[in-house]
């Protein structure tokens, strides 16, 4: 008697834990179809707007319709379209013009993740934060993080470096890494950074980029007849070589 009971209660417990993920999967899709659909809104909004001030061709018009529309706008759904949140939207859809684009990108990126990435100077930095967030699913958090590092920056200096004949990607490496994440001193030694990156295995690799698997410390290789030992070595998914860090 006790080992059905038993058998039923675990039985129970499965299908208890079964439904909890189709509910969980379930929320986790609506939140991402609804972000996408705020996220298209904003676009079409601001380029509505944008659209009706170019073919009034009048910057007093300009400056009088949004608060107009926005007070309407305000009064009927709240504080998203107050004037500052419009003029985003418009800003938005000014620097993303291709709506195809912006569709794709929604299903990663959230208004959150753009509000981001407006005030960045150049389309090409732009662009490339987009995609990393789509590629890597981004945090907002990470997101500004690489924002203020200046990953576009040092990864173009990388890229600059890259040779053809080695049919290594471009956006693959950054040059140079921003290691103060650590919060090591000044005259940290090889071996306090070596152990700091272990330490936060996960960090690190997220500084580094996409694509780094951790395979060994202190690896020991014989290259041309010579013994070396590695500090770190890293495998390269996307690659499929390994990197050393030494």
């Amino acid at each position: 008697m006790a080992d059905k009971t038993n058998s039923l209660s675990i039985s129970e417990n499965d299908l208890f834990i079964e439904l909890s993920q189709l509910i969980e999967q379930s929320k986790q899709q609506v939140a991402v179809q609804a972000n996408s659909a705020v996220t298209i809104l904003f676009w079409q909004v601001g380029n509505r707007i944008n659209q009706d001030i170019l073919q009034n061709k009048r910057a007093e018009y300009g400056k009088q319709i949004v608060p107009t529309v926005s007070a309407q706008l305000e009064n009927k759904y709240g504080r998203n379209f107050e004037v500052k949140n419009l003029r985003r939207m418009m800003q938005f859809a000014e620097q993303f013009t291709d709506f195809q684009i912006v569709v794709t990108l929604s299903r990663q990126l959230s208004w959150s993740h753009y509000l981001a990435i407006l005030p960045i100077k150049t389309h090409e930095a732009k662009v490339f934060y987009a995609n990393q967030v789509g590629n890597s699913f981004m945090s907002v958090r990470e997101l500004r993080r690489q924002i203020a590092l200046k990953a576009f920056e040092r990864t173009n200096i990388a890229d600059a470096q890259i040779i053809e004949s080695t049919n290594i990607p471009f956006n693959t490496f950054k040059d140079p890494y921003i290691l103060d994440l650590f919060g090591l001193q000044n005259t940290f030694l090889e071996k306090d950074l070596e152990e700091a990156i272990l330490y936060d295995l996960e960090t690190f690799i997220l500084e580094l980029g996409k694509g780094f698997t951790f395979v060994e410390r202190q690896k020991r290789m014989i290259i041309d007849g010579e013994d070396f030992n590695l500090d770190l070595l890293f495998y390269h998914r996307k690659l499929k070589r390994l990197v050393a860090i030494e």
